[in-house]
């Protein structure tokens, strides 16, 4: 199946830009910038194959804590399988600012995820257990022209099931890249490419093994307002190739980012 969970969505691409650019908007590879003090993000992604009736849709809030250094969020994910859309399992975000920040060449940020069992596993909508992410990403500037960035990850759930009600450990590493074109603060190209390996359960205490490659090339831009605020809509075609093959999807991204006041 193509649909890839969204991963976050992190901070500015267009760094070396002197004008504000567009800012925390990879789709499916997550960038190494954590919110800035005072900016909050709400992100919608949808996403749908071809052929299928079936679709993920997430919801994503982005809040920094106290500074740059930490970041808080949330995913909320909604899912149609075979004819039926719920809720599948939401995700609680923290964020270190390791090293760098939007305006440095090189950013390194991990993030741990918490994911509660808040689908319905007997419709293919959650795990069946409460499980946990990890991820490295990394951001380099390349140049004005080209922004680079890598993902390292690994997530698990021990005692996931599958619609039978079965039980047994499953575990997931991926790996992400993305180029994007920065020459423009307000329109951007850019090519993801998402690899994962993982497992899912077969049988009570016995899993097979699953995995995916997509490659997706994508375009965003950018509507910026006196007031702060900046909408950020974007599109990009996943294209299953080795394991994936012969499948295709279509993601839709939108953006809100804007000021908000600090409680003191």
């Amino acid at each position: 199946m193509i649909l890839v969970p969204a991963l976050e969505a992190q901070q500015a691409d267009s760094a070396v830009s002197a004008e504000a650019g567009i800012q925390d908007n990879s789709f499916l590879v997550e960038e190494a910038y954590n919110q800035e003090a005072g900016v909050v993000q709400h992100i919608s992604t949808f996403q749908f194959r071809h052929g299928s009736s079936d679709f993920a849709f997430a919801f994503t809030q982005e809040w920094p804590f106290r500074t740059i250094r930490h970041q808080l969020s949330y995913d909320i994910p909604i899912t149609r399988n075979e004819s039926r859309a719920g809720l599948g399992d939401i995700s609680l975000n923290y964020r270190y600012q390791l090293l760098g920040n939007g305006s440095a060449r090189f950013a390194l940020a991990p993030r741990f995820s918490l994911i509660l069992p808040t689908g319905d596993w007997k419709n293919s909508r959650g795990n069946g257990g409460t499980g946990a992410e990890v991820n490295l990403p990394a951001s380099y500037v390349i140049s004005r022209a080209l922004v680079t960035h890598f993902n390292l990850g690994a997530a698990g759930t021990p005692s996931a099931r599958n619609t039978l009600g079965d039980r047994a450990g499953i575990f997931e590493v991926s790996a992400a890249q993305s180029t994007i074109v920065t020459m423009s603060s307000r329109f951007q190209p850019m090519l993801e490419v998402v690899y994962t390996h993982g497992s899912e359960v077969a049988a009570r205490d016995e899993t097979r093994t699953t995995e995916s490659f997509v490659v997706a090339p994508g375009a965003r831009a950018a509507f910026n307002f006196k007031s702060g605020l900046q909408i950020v809509p974007g599109f990009s075609v996943p294209i299953g190739v080795g394991p994936s093959r012969s499948e295709r999807g279509f993601f839709l991204y939108l953006s809100f980012e804007h000021p908000f006041k600090r409680l003191r």
